[in-house]
């Protein structure tokens, strides 16, 4: 992966609540780092962006996914559940976005490899302190795989 002070970083946002989309990219906007956020709003949406752009030589993947679990047609157990199949998809941090505090849904979460469980956001101005701890960890702490095309 590249450092987000070399290249814009690439996000991609799982997500179906366009008000949510909307503070999400509000809250990275307002951030020091260059970052760019492309929106899908199911899982099976996501699974052919992220296949159109592994397919293709030139395009990167994303750096980071932000992956809601209640999603239309494909849920966010299933899309983890199908990216563990593919060895570079597998590669991509996937953090879940969740307002559920169920036991169940962080475990199985995890059980499917997501890198991390976050708690959903109950206010507009949370948004940015999420991010702020998104890009803090992930992307200035954490040592992450590189992914190449």
């Amino acid at each position: 992966m590249t450092t987000p002070l070399e290249n814009p970083t690439e996000l991609l946002l799982v997500a179906d609540d366009t008000g949510e989309i909307q503070l999400i990219r509000d809250a990275f906007e307002q951030l020091s780092i260059e970052t760019r956020i492309h929106v899908t709003t199911g899982g099976d949406d996501a699974l052919e962006l992220l296949s159109r752009r592994h397919d293709r030589e030139s395009a990167s993947l994303p750096d980071l996914i932000l992956l809601y679990l209640d999603l239309p047609r494909m849920d966010g157990f299933e899309f983890l559940e199908t990216i563990q199949d593919d060895l570079k998809l597998r590669l991509v941090p996937v953090l879940v976005v969740t307002s559920s505090d169920a036991t169940t849904d962080i475990l199985e979460s995890y059980e499917l490899a997501a890198n991390a469980c976050l708690t959903r956001p109950t206010a507009p101005d949370e948004y940015a302190a999420l991010a702020e701890a998104i890009v803090g960890f992930w992307f200035e702490q954490a040592a992450l795989p590189p992914i190449t095309p």
